[in-house]
């Protein structure tokens, strides 16, 4: 592995590079925060992806991604005299030690519950009104259902044991029904949310990541449903021309392999 004056080498090197190409480049200079930001969106679901495919290579080349949209940022703050990396780094730095009292100062914890329990209250005394304002609103539902409810369980707003979510989420269920019930479509969607969050409550108590769960699935799904669509070609056959019992049997094919 590279030493620590490496790695400051290399950080200061892409420095460099991102100052040539933002006075160099017809495509850089252009750019602004807003231009970015869909990339930079772009560029963390394919380091997500990267992670759970266990690519660790592709994740390198992502991470590298992301760090240059990190200078990027931080070039075009400096430009309008706002921020800086340094000042980036710093920030997060007196971040991080402010939010580990029990590294930087004399608290004593016990385990990982209560220290995400310190951080919420922490962020709470910087200021903040409520446990959830550091929620993005533009979070996908599943993964911002999980944070909510991490949030809230870091302040003491939590079920004690997992059993209990279980009949939260066996509860929900029933309330689903009920509505399928009586066709009422609006009541029907404010019952199936109901129990999708009570899900990835419960979850979140058996120590499972309901995104990298429904990711594995969907993976899971597409592969098999390729491999049908790969045996009908060999057969020369359409799927809208086939039953759903031909179909059947390429699918427990898939499940095998």
């Amino acid at each position: 592995m590279n030493s620590r004056a490496q790695q400051l080498q290399a950080f200061d090197r892409l420095l460099t590079i991102m100052d040539e190409l933002r006075t160099q480049c017809p495509w850089d200079k252009k750019q602004t925060m807003e231009t970015l930001r869909h990339l930079t969106i772009e560029e963390t679901y394919e380091l997500g992806d990267a992670i759970l495919n266990n690519d660790l290579q592709e994740v390198k080349k992502e991470l590298g991604d992301i760090l240059l949209h990190i200078v990027f940022y931080a070039r075009i703050g400096s430009e309008t005299n706002d921020f800086d990396i340094a000042d980036v780094a710093n920030d997060i730095c007196e971040k991080l030690i402010h939010r580990h009292p029990h590294i930087y100062g004399d608290v004593k914890v016990a385990n990982e519950e209560e220290v995400k329990q310190n951080w919420e209250k922490l962020k709470l005394k910087e200021g903040k009104n409520s446990v959830l304002e550091g929620v993005p609103k533009g979070l996908p539902s599943l993964v911002k259902a999980s944070r909510i409810q991490e949030k809230v369980a870091g302040v003491g707003f939590d079920w004690e044991k997992p059993e209990q979510v279980w009949e939260k989420v066996q509860e929900e269920l029933q309330e689903f029904q009920d509505e399928v019930k009586s066709d009422n479509k609006d009541a029907m969607e404010a019952e199936f949310g109901d129990v999708l969050f009570a899900m990835v409550n419960y979850a979140r108590f058996l120590k499972i990541n309901p995104e990298n769960a429904l990711e594995r699935t969907n993976k899971k799904f597409i592969g098999r449903f390729q491999y049908l669509e790969s045996k009908a070609k060999g057969l020369g056959k359409e799927l809208k021309d086939m039953t759903l019992a031909e179909m059947d049997v390429f699918w427990e094919e898939a499940k095998k392999n």
